[in-house]
């Protein structure tokens, strides 16, 4: 059971803090249940209401210090999350944003930065898809390391990238080599 106070990750909603755990009082809801009141870190005015003992969205608590360090230390590592057919593309860049999983967002970023890139060096545009999974991807990715490391959000991308920058321009050379032949 999560505590009043605790950051946690809440479906594809993202960063969320615990505000309150108690019965409620709205139409619909078990007045017997307890629930947990978040707060999403993103959405100041918002408010989510979800039993203690639901299982139906994936809720998890946010990485901690060191492994926030550990995963960024550990993405030139990760894997991408290519798939060729583009309606199970879609599906798997679903699930993978719905897993709660920072190394399934980190596949997606990977993977659509590569395919981005791609795209633009052949004179495509980037697929409204494509961009809709990289920003959710990122901005549940970020979102977490933000409150782990104490960095502002939007410093996130910029210490990432000085973190592991190199190994990523690396990785797009190869991907561009291999998929242009």
């Amino acid at each position: 059971m999560f505590q009043k106070g605790e950051f946690i990750i809440y479906g594809n909603k993202g960063v969320c803090e615990v505000t309150d755990i108690s019965k409620i009082a709205i139409s619909g809801a078990s007045r017997d249940r307890l629930y947990y009141v978040l707060q999403p870190a993103q959405d100041k005015e918002g408010r989510i209401f979800t039993p203690v003992d639901g299982q139906k969205t994936e809720m998890r608590r946010i990485l901690n210090r060191k492994e926030a360090a550990e995963l960024i230390d550990s993405i030139p590592s990760i894997g991408n999350l290519w798939v060729a057919d583009e309606r199970q593309r879609e599906l798997n860049y679903k699930q993978a944003v719905n897993s709660c999983d920072c190394r399934e967002w980190i596949k997606i970023i990977k993977t659509l930065w590569l395919r981005n890139q791609q795209r633009l060096s052949q004179g495509k545009k980037i697929t409204a898809m494509d961009r809709k999974y990289f920003k959710m991807a990122e901005d549940n990715l970020y979102g977490e390391l933000s409150v782990s490391l104490e960095i502002p959000k939007e410093k996130m991308e910029e210490y990432i990238t000085e973190k592991v920058g190199m190994q990523m321009q690396e990785d797009a050379e190869s991907f561009m080599e291999y998929s242009i032949k």
